[in-house]
């Protein structure tokens, strides 16, 4: 069993959380009763921001964090 946070790649440098993205298929809903309050996370020079709510890691792709970039193709 993995208790690995939830991770979501992202270009930007400023990112929201409100617990609720994978309760929602598609968007244009209010938030949802089984997240939390939406906050705004900033992207620092580690290349990654955890949500302090819910422990979603959100990572700047290509950046320091972003490990798919050290996985060889093939």
């Amino acid at each position: 069993m993995s208790n690995a946070p939830e991770t979501t790649y992202t270009t930007a440098h400023r990112v929201w959380c409100d617990g609720a993205g994978a309760i929602r298929s598609t968007g244009g809903f209010a938030p949802s009763a089984l997240g939390h309050p939406r906050v705004w996370l900033e992207i620092d020079e580690r290349g990654f921001a955890e949500c302090g709510y819910c422990d979603r890691r959100f990572v700047l792709t290509g950046g320091p964090a972003d490990s798919r970039a050290d996985t060889p193709a093939g």
